[in-house]
């Protein structure tokens, strides 16, 4: 039997459904950003296409976020969380390093005695998540699990770094993953996750057993987000359109049988690199980076609730979602919406 046979029937019965997402009510605009650091309106919008993003309360951490999507999802679902099996969270930013951000929501949307745990796959998070969720349903075809994916990267941002605080927003997405069928629930086809750890200095959080803290010291720049804009461009626009067409090629299609394409809100020049490279453009081509920025592991979740909002995704469609991020990571996955 062929990879390709074994991947198919691996996938055949990853569903998902409740899809939904949130953002904070903080709007930061670029001339919000302009008082922070040597920054306008007109540079990031040229080199991004950024126009606002959102950013977590003060009051808030990543985990209420996380409550809020998961309970929209759940509820979208038509499940309550005493029926979930497993609970995982895609994040760079969670509220600790101990407790997991998936054990906190397990408690307090009482779930019982579940599997919890995080990981950190960072923008690719959404990718990586479906195919773990895909190897659970394999192992338990009983199991329904709630992905969230949830970040705070303001948290994590140094403002008075142009190259970086411009780029990155806070959100949340969920939705529940199972084998049962239900009208308009997207069918996972296909997903191929990758990664070069030889690169991990391209994109960095820091806030880990690497940085040293002593009681009342100051945290240093080794604290925040880092990164090599110029070289991450250059891979992620090469990893993206080589790992998209990989996908389709394994499954005999062409970009011409995908209805909407949906990479991950990084940046515009980005996303319209990986575009000509794949040939597709306009209309079948998902943005919404100019309000809500880089949310990292929610930005394809996000971008999946929206699009189906506004009805850019309907019964019978074939999507085509791909990231990139720090590890480096990147993947694909190859959705159909059943009638």
């Amino acid at each position: 039997m062929s990879d390709l046979t074994d991947s198919s029937l691996l996938n055949a019965g990853c569903r998902l459904a409740g899809l939904r997402a949130h953002t904070p009510d903080t709007v930061v605009t670029n001339d919000d950003l302009e008082k922070l650091t040597d920054t306008n309106d007109s540079w990031i919008v040229s080199r991004t296409g950024i126009r606002e993003r959102r950013k977590l309360a003060d009051g808030e951490n990543a985990s209420d976020m996380g409550l809020v999507v998961a309970r929209r999802a759940l509820e979208e679902a038509g499940m309550e969380a005493r029926e979930l099996t497993h609970i995982i969270t895609a994040t760079c930013t969670q509220d600790a390093l101990c407790p997991s951000v998936a054990c906190i929501l397990a408690g307090k949307l009482g779930a019982g005695p579940i599997m919890a745990f995080d990981f950190n796959a960072a923008c690719s998070g959404f990718l990586y998540g479906l195919s773990l969720v895909r190897s659970l349903l394999s192992e338990n075809r009983e199991a329904k699990i709630l992905l969230v994916c949830v970040e705070a990267l303001t948290r994590r941002v140094n403002w008075a770094d142009r190259s970086t605080c411009v780029l990155f927003g806070d959100g949340a997405a969920a939705c529940v993953c199972s084998r049962v069928a239900r009208k308009n629930d997207a069918i996972v086809d296909d997903v191929l996750c990758q990664s070069d750890g030889t690169r991990n200095g391209l994109i960095a959080v820091g806030g880990g057993t690497a940085c040293r803290y002593d009681i009342g010291r100051p945290v240093g720049p080794e604290f925040f987000l880092r990164m090599n804009g110029r070289e991450t461009y250059k891979h992620a626009v090469r990893r993206m359109t080589e790992v998209c067409e990989a996908v389709l090629a394994r499954n005999g299609l062409a970009m011409r049988d995908v209805d909407l394409f949906v990479p991950h809100q990084a940046n515009i020049r980005i996303i319209e690199a990986v575009g000509s490279r794949l040939g597709v453009e306009g209309e079948r081509v998902f943005t919404n980076v100019a309000h809500y920025g880089n949310t990292s592991s929610a930005s394809i979740p996000l971008a999946l609730a929206q699009a189906r909002e506004q009805g850019r995704i309907r019964p019978g469609c074939r999507v085509l979602a791909t990231a990139f991020g720090g590890g480096l990571t990147w993947g694909a996955a190859l959705l159909r919406y059943q009638p």
